[in-house]
């Protein structure tokens, strides 16, 4: 992403992910400075195209924000070595990669955000998110030390760490629990809500908000922290 103005707090934008439908749909929102780029993280080939087809559509990236979905739940006794790779790749090397191939413009702009989108089982590793808050963990420690290497050039590095958003994922994965316990998924989503102190899930406007800030110019002293956004449920104060 480049900083500007016709877009709030960007000039150009670029969106990638797997599914293009949604993507275009979202760029055709942002009008004509929202440029679209389909990649899988998981492939490492797509990885590397990935910043050089978003400088050809865009110029020079001076923001990152590293998103993706995480590895499916299971019981750590099946977690086998080639899942242990593949949710490394996508949830630790690929964000690592990404950062790697454009922060060095970053430092010579003397201008750069990077924000990685992890998960509050970071702090609060929960069960069968094992390989998830593994992968997330190292990142963070990864890109921590990188964070007060180029500090001084007014390049962030920071972390986003999401609790239960009102999003598809969530839905999903309630639907899937309803039907495993014969539980209506109202009443699933209810105990949920009772469990978080602000008494309701996240909303994806909330989220954005945060992340803008995190990119913004204010936000430049602001570097290596994880920001934890879950209403409240995690207990402690560090």
């Amino acid at each position: 992403m480049r900083s500007g103005s016709p877009l709030p707090g960007f000039s150009q934008v670029t969106l990638s992910g797997t599914r293009e439908a949604p993507l275009r749909e979202l760029a055709e929102r942002l009008g004509d400075r929202a440029h679209v780029v389909t990649a899988n993280l998981g492939d490492a080939a797509e990885v590397e195209a990935l910043p050089k087809k978003a400088a050809e559509a865009m110029g020079a990236v001076d923001i990152l924000v590293n998103n993706n979905g995480g590895p499916p739940l299971r019981d750590f006794r099946q977690v086998d070595e080639a899942a242990m790779l593949a949710g490394l790749q996508a949830n630790m090397i690929a964000p690592v990669d990404l950062v790697q191939r454009v922060i060095d413009g970053m430092v010579e702009r003397r201008f750069g955000r990077i924000v990685n989108i992890t998960s509050a089982s970071v702090k609060m590793p929960l069960p069968m998110l094992d390989l998830s808050s593994g992968a997330r963990a190292g990142l963070t420690g990864f890109l921590g030390g990188v964070a007060r290497q180029v500090a001084g050039a007014n390049v962030t590095i920071n972390f986003l760490l999401p609790g239960a958003f009102d999003t598809d994922r969530l839905n999903g994965s309630m639907e899937r629990e309803s039907a495993a316990r014969g539980v209506d998924k109202a009443q699933l989503a209810e105990e949920r809500r009772k469990g978080i102190p602000a008494g309701r899930f996240g909303t994806p406007e909330e989220f954005g908000a945060a992340c803008a800030f995190l990119c913004s110019a204010q936000a430049g002293y602001i570097t290596g922290q994880s920001l934890l956004i879950d209403g409240g449920t995690y207990p402690g104060i560090v």
